[in-house]
């Protein structure tokens, strides 16, 4: 399995990178990585105050466009990764209970998306198109005009570059959650540049295609409540439903 490290010190970070066929592939082995290579990482302050594994992870996927983009064992369906696309990332729209989206970041006050493709649209070689979700205000722990507890986004910004006529996304997640969110996040965002391509492609009358998923997270993670369904997975207690992916993790761990 092509995974790499590199280690800063003896009890420095441990960044891993991976690389992956399709997104059903990169979610197993991004969650094998940090189940087999994690830290261990007690949060003090977030959305969640709990221990969990994690790594500062690189995940490369050559073919996210490959169906189905999630796999059957993924607690999300294609549905919600629909909907999801739509709603959080393409339009903005969200719950009436919440103060933003990723999609409402990248749309206002400036429609970045919007930008993007007009910059493409003129010239192609731009090296210069990076739509940014997170904002400076996102630093403060309590909204200073709100005074209410502030939440910054996990998504900070969406990379854009074509190459060999292929639409390529690099995209950083300060706070990843590798069981639940990582499914859902990188095949929505392949749903995203589809779109993305094919609003190009029409206003220029252009061929693109979309090209590589490339992510980077400096806590791509598992919680300690999701630890049991982890190990099911790679581990099931019931040798009969051993799954495919983890005979061939198994496999591919012996190999290496």
């Amino acid at each position: 399995m092509p995974i790499h490290q590199s280690f800063v010190g003896k009890t420095g970070v441990k960044h891993v990178k991976i690389s992956a066929f399709d997104c059903p592939d990169a979610w197993f082995k991004a969650l094998n990585g940090i189940w087999k290579e994690g830290d261990d990482f007690q949060v003090g302050y977030g959305s969640e105050v709990t221990d969990t594994k994690k790594l500062n992870l690189t995940l490369e996927i050559a073919r996210p466009e490959n169906r189905p983009l999630v796999s059957d064992k993924a607690p999300c369906d294609m549905k919600y990764v629909q909907w999801y696309a739509l709603t959080y990332l393409w339009c903005g729209e969200g719950k009436q209970d919440e103060t933003y989206t990723y999609g409402s970041r990248l749309r206002e006050p400036v429609d970045q998306v919007e930008e993007a493709i007009k910059n493409y649209v003129k010239e192609q070689r731009d090296r210069q198109v990076t739509m940014v979700v997170r904002l400076p205000d996102d630093i403060y722990k309590i909204n200073p005009k709100t005074k209410e507890r502030h939440e910054p986004p996990c998504l900070s910004l969406i990379d854009t570059e074509i190459l060999d006529n292929k639409m390529h996304l690099t995209c950083y997640f300060r706070s990843w959650d590798a069981y639940a969110g990582l499914p859902a996040n990188i095949a929505g965002l392949q749903l995203f540049n589809e779109a993305f391509v094919a609003e190009i492609n029409e206003r220029a009358d252009l061929g693109l295609e979309t090209g590589k998923l490339i992510f980077h997270s400096k806590n791509c993670h598992i919680y300690q409540r999701q630890f049991n369904l982890v190990k099911e997975l790679f581990e099931p207690k019931d040798s009969a439903k051993s799954t495919r992916l983890a005979k061939t993790l198994s496999e591919a761990g012996k190999e290496s």
